[in-house]
């Protein structure tokens, strides 16, 4: 085996394959590491989640030649969003054709994505995949970092890069802290059929003591996903089909008709995390060992891209001017144009997940006031639209924030 690499990615997930595709055209090897088997990674298999492409996201998908490998089959346009609370009248509506954009976003398959990434980075010559293997430490060594793992094998790099998981390993043995936040909530995942037409409309209702999303995939399908408290969770995680169906139809205000379950439901416990920086000596983050987001926003996957992006773009500019890939300038320069659009959308979309799931007097209050004033106030909602649809028709000042 090699023991010589610029660059080692610890995790084969789509952070650290996205990571792993920008240096496809760059004259260095690179290592990419993970702990799944190869089956995994080369042939993921659906698993519930939807992903929610911003404008940005499908752009650095299309440079990395990645989007062409996606399946266009499978991809939704989200047209157009409707925000609801509770049984109230309030609601938020965001529409693609009131902002001159073709869709608020894409909805593409997690899998699907996986997929592509794997398959583009498998067609790469200075790019090798070691799969079945775990990362026990890193050393810092001035001049290069020495990767060992759990065999006791050695392998010496210019640079490390985490991609390992909101619950990442590796950063706590470099000595990086995060903060945590267990929502104590439990996602709940699964497609489903309707009688009605979506008519591309993403639905959020934000109920009492529940939340509901509903994301249009292809034809009269639909993602929902159900978010409840862990200790209600067990009874969703046990209820029959037809009740589950009952429900969903009943808790949609059966605007969809009658749904009916098309495919396995999956479950996922909600913890937030960010890492209190992104960087140590010849070491850096991404995906969601820097930050993991609440789903609410559907903002994760394309933060992980955006962050990626940067950093390789620093990266290959440093290979361009014959500069270590691994000094603490770059570094630094990573860290700087990334942590700070992260805390704002962590700590911001904490602070939305707070606001609406509670159910007290005051805060139902609020969360109405919320949204009339949003819907109601054209400029607030521009910039809300602009934000999470990261398009090139974006608000002046978001762009500044984007490009520091």
């Amino acid at each position: 085996m090699q023991t010589n690499y610029d660059i080692v990615i610890i995790g084969g997930g789509p952070a650290g394959l996205s990571f792993a595709c920008s240096m496809i055209e760059a004259n260095i090897k690179v290592l990419v590491v993970e702990r799944s088997n190869l089956e995994a990674i080369s042939k993921p298999t659906y698993d519930g989640r939807e992903i929610a492409l911003t404008h940005q996201s499908l752009n650095t998908l299309t440079k990395l030649g990645v989007w062409a490998l996606v399946d266009q089959d499978e991809v939704s346009l989200l047209k157009e969003a409707k925000v609801f609370d509770g049984d109230s009248s309030s609601l938020l509506n965001f529409k693609s054709e009131t902002s001159g954009i073709e869709a608020l976003g894409y909805l593409v398959p997690n899998y699907q994505i996986r997929q592509a990434l794997y398959q583009r980075v498998s067609q790469a010559d200075n790019i090798t995949i070691m799969t079945d293997a775990m990362v026990k430490d890193v050393n810092y060594c001035e001049s290069h970092s020495k990767v060992i793992f759990a065999d006791k094998s050695t392998i010496e790099t210019k640079l490390v890069i985490a991609a390992d998981s909101r619950f990442s390993g590796i950063r706590r043995k470099v000595g990086i802290p995060s903060t945590m936040k267990d929502f104590s909530k439990v996602m709940v995942v699964t497609k489903m059929k309707h009688e009605k037409s979506h008519q591309n409309i993403a639905l959020e209702r934000f109920d009492y003591g529940q939340t509901l999303a509903l994301l249009p995939m292809i034809g009269n399908e639909s993602s929902v996903v159900l978010t409840v408290k862990t200790e209600q969770s067990q009874a969703i995680i046990d209820m029959s089909e037809a009740d589950f169906n009952a429900k969903m139809t009943q808790d949609f205000r059966g605007e969809l008709g009658q749904l009916t379950q098309a495919g396995e439901r999956h479950f996922y416990p909600l913890v937030g995390v960010h890492a209190a920086t992104f960087i140590a000596d010849r070491f850096a983050l991404i995906g969601d060992a820097a930050v993991g987001m609440h789903p609410v926003t559907a903002h994760g996957f394309n933060l992980g891209l955006r962050g990626q992006d940067i950093l390789a773009t620093l990266v290959k500019e440093a290979l361009e001017c014959g500069q270590d890939i691994g000094s603490n300038a770059l570094l630094r320069l990573f860290e700087k144009k990334q942590i700070h659009l992260t805390r704002v959308m962590f700590y911001g979309t904490n602070g939305i997940v707070a606001l609406f799931t509670n159910d007290t007097p005051i805060a139902k209050q609020v969360r109405r006031f919320v949204l009339n004033f949003a819907e109601r106030f054209p400029p607030i909602k521009y910039l809300i639209t602009q934000h999470l649809t990261e398009s090139s028709k974006g608000f002046p000042g978001l762009k500044k924030l984007l490009q520091k």
